[in-house]
């Protein structure tokens, strides 16, 4: 059973994180994304040396204030040197949700720089910890050929067992939750929508079994709404879905000013 340490320094959702007092808090998968994942994610992918570049659709007329511009759509891309990889900012674009949150960062890869289309996606909605997403995108910077698969699934879940994590009992090759049940990973359908390379996304029929990917997500009470998920398309490399389950699933404890209200009482803390 997890309690606050600190129950004197109670953490204010409410108040801005500016205002509030950091603590280091545990575990990551509850801890939300502190309010920053836009921040946490540009900052690691600028460190990366990825060119940011934002594109606005909307309308304006001659003469019209620059605060009164209709903007219609505004697009924001981050591409990685060598243009096989990109991260897009969804929730300035049009809504996208998965599993009834909104989607907050896609990340994408291809093959070959000629081609258009990506190999992969790969989707995240608020309040995943950023410091699993920076591991992620660490790990794709990384690989020299950001679509090519050089493991098999098994590496997923020995990454969070070796963090205390639980397999499914009746499936322990393709599922595993944390010790209090409440974040889980598995291995099975994609849901709709995700895009993928994969040919078999377009044909599957309404009931056949389509590709199968990861998914994450952490539902704090059963039947309650989950604080985040994480979708991965099946042509998603293993190994890249490997470093997103060991940061997700780590003891390590991260620097948080706000917490989410669903878990703030699920969470040790301690004054940093």
């Amino acid at each position: 059973m997890e309690a606050p340490l600190y129950p004197d320094f109670p953490f204010d959702p409410s108040t801005s994180g500016g205002d509030q007092p950091a603590f280091w808090v545990g575990p990551r998968h509850l801890a939300g994304d502190d309010g920053c994942l836009f921040d946490a994610v540009a900052d690691t992918l600028t460190g990366l040396g990825w060119t940011s570049l934002t594109i606005v659709r909307g309308r304006h007329e001659p003469d019209e204030a620059t605060e009164d511009r209709q903007v219609l759509r505004s697009t924001v891309l981050r591409i990685s040197p060598d243009a096989l990889r990109w991260a897009q900012w969804c929730l300035a674009d049009e809504p996208f949700h998965l599993g009834d949150l909104s989607i907050a960062w896609q990340i994408s890869a291809r093959a070959d720089a000629s081609s258009p289309l990506a190999s992969w996606s790969s989707y995240f909605t608020t309040d995943v910890p950023g410091e699993a997403m920076t591991d992620f995108l660490v790990a794709l910077d990384a690989r020299d050929a950001p679509a090519a698969p050089f493991a098999g699934p098994g590496l997923v879940l020995d990454a969070v067992t070796a963090h205390g994590w639980l397999r499914d009992i009746d499936q322990p090759h393709a599922a595993a939750t944390d010790p209090t049940f409440t974040s889980h990973i598995s291995f099975g359908e994609v849901p709709p929508l995700i895009q993928d390379a994969d040919p078999r996304v377009l044909t599957t029929e309404a009931d056949e079994t389509g590709p199968a990917g990861w998914q994450a997500w952490a539902e704090p009470e059963l039947g309650a709404p989950c604080l985040w998920a994480a979708s991965f398309g099946s042509s998603v490399p293993h190994d890249l879905v490997a470093a997103f389950a060991a940061s997700l699933s780590s003891t390590a404890p991260v620097l948080r000013r706000v917490l989410p209200v669903a878990t703030r009482e699920r969470l040790l803390q301690a004054p940093a």
